[in-house]
């Protein structure tokens, strides 16, 4: 009887062959592209006078550089519109499908994929960016890849890759009212380490997980990153497959019928085998914020910074870096701490459900006075979408600015920036020093719903006192 993970299913069904590394040689089903880390990728190929071998199976869009205001081109910033013009002119000149400004499909790329029905069950993704573990939501296995990996897909459509060893990650029980997804990958990220999944893919499991929808499952297999796993995944099911009939590239007709009867099949066995295994209780999940330089130094709302005293020695050293660069002091709260810039947005949470929770916070409320909050869609479909159900105007009237879609300042390579020693509550998934554009700029990571009680109250707030 078979004891196999969804892992390695679908490892050992795209493997080519093996390397004289050791390494296997990892067909790529799908290779999404945007524009910071394909030209060079593009050039490489050029200088070796090779092709995209598979251009049907790239999929290209522009989100990391838009800007999310004024998108008139050219753009304001010359290296930004250097960057899309080589984009454009790459995926012209190589027959790749591109989603442009405009298009009604534009968006972060691990945002239009999924909703168009791109990514699917038992597919190999790959994708020069960190948050590519997001496609595995769908049961797919996705990766993030450096730019010579990006030359390496156009060219051969194939990986070197080490195999991985997986971990269970199993969730179970009901989260309580003003917890979401995104609590839920911080509070593991902050119980295992930013290293602790090295080495493994994780597989999200559990009773929590099968009543989650498909956006709530991204959100947590979108930071699997920063929890040092190279990909993240659930076992695809019904609201799996809820989700993606219909859309644009699922199978149609009879071929729908065949699809999921072999994206079953891939499911991890009931006796599969797994490197190790870690269990939570949701309900011992809290409303979660970071408070330091790493997605692993994370708190409950209603707790306090840890002293140096309750961490391992290991922590010690990136806690004294955290307080000092945070302006945080050990054993203080974090709830009541004081917020410049609140956003909204993200590959991690910038979909229509993202939104809608933080609308029913902002619902009837208003942004505290000095507070620049903004709401950027994750994508054009997903920004349409949110104005036939009129929650930009909830966000506008609310005192937030609505935004066109596009990365904006999850790690600002573009002019969504924070200015100085800002301190900004954000929806999004780094909170390294300067990642959200200003050297010295501070950022707490959060739920869209914890990031909009922040707007309304100008600090850090218990999001469950609103709810």
């Amino acid at each position: 009887m078979s004891k196999g993970t969804l892992f390695d299913k679908v490892w050992e069904l795209h493997t080519v062959g093996t390397l004289p590394s050791g390494q296997t040689q990892l067909f790529i089903g799908l290779h999404l592209i945007h524009e910071v880390t394909s030209p060079q990728a593009f050039a490489m190929l050029r200088e070796r006078g090779l092709k995209v071998l598979f251009p049907e199976r790239t999929v290209a869009t522009v989100d990391h550089i838009v800007p999310t205001d004024n998108q008139v081109r050219p753009f304001v910033d010359t290296l930004a519109e250097e960057m899309m013009q080589a984009l454009e002119d790459n995926a012209s000149s190589n027959n790749i499908t591109f989603y442009n400004i405009g298009s009604g499909n534009q968006g972060i790329v691990h945002v239009i994929a999924p909703e168009q029905g791109l990514t699917q069950p038992g597919m190999t993704i790959a994708c020069g960016d960190s948050h590519t573990s997001t496609h595995g939501a769908f049961g797919a296995i996705a990766f993030g890849i450096g730019t010579s990996q990006v030359r390496d897909v156009l060219a051969s459509q194939t990986l070197a890759l080490a195999k991985l060893k997986v971990r269970k990650i199993e969730v179970n029980g009901a989260l309580k009212p003003g917890v979401y997804a995104k609590d839920i990958i911080l509070h593991v990220i902050r119980t295992l380490g930013v290293k602790g999944g090295v080495g493994y893919a994780y597989e999200f499991a559990g009773t929590t997980f099968d009543a989650m929808n498909m956006e709530e499952r991204m959100t947590v297999c979108n930071m699997a990153i920063e929890g040092g796993a190279r990909c993240g995944y659930v076992n695809p099911d019904k609201i799996t497959y809820d989700y993606l009939k219909g859309r644009d590239f699922a199978p149609k007709a009879l071929d729908w019928d065949k699809a999921v009867a072999w994206w079953d099949s891939i499911k991890s066995d009931d006796n599969a085998e797994y490197d190790d295994v870690v269990v939570f209780k949701a309900e011992d999940i809290p409303p979660t914020v970071t408070w330091g330089i790493t997605p692993g130094q994370g708190i409950g709302v209603d707790q306090q910074v840890p002293t140096p005293e309750q961490l391992s020695e290991d922590d010690r050293v990136i806690a004294q870096e955290a307080y000092k660069y945070m302006d945080l002091a050990p054993g203080q709260s974090i709830e009541g701490t004081k917020i410049d810039v609140c956003f909204i947005g993200s590959c991690t949470n910038g979909r229509i459900s993202d939104l809608r929770e933080a609308a029913k916070i902002a619902k009837g409320r208003q942004v505290a006075s000095g507070i620049k909050a903004f709401v950027v869609p994750g994508s054009e479909r997903v920004k349409k979408q949110a104005e036939e159900e009129g929650l930009d105007k909830i966000f506008v009237e609310a005192g937030f600015e609505w935004r066109e879609a596009g990365c904006s300042m999850c790690l600002a390579m573009n002019p969504d920036k924070l200015e100085g020693r800002q301190i900004s509550a954000s929806s999004s998934n780094r909170n390294f020093k300067g990642r959200q554009g200003s050297a010295s700029g501070r950022t707490l990571l959060m739920s869209p719903a914890m990031v909009a009680a922040a707007a309304v109250k100008g600090e850090v707030f218990d999001v469950r006192e609103l709810v």
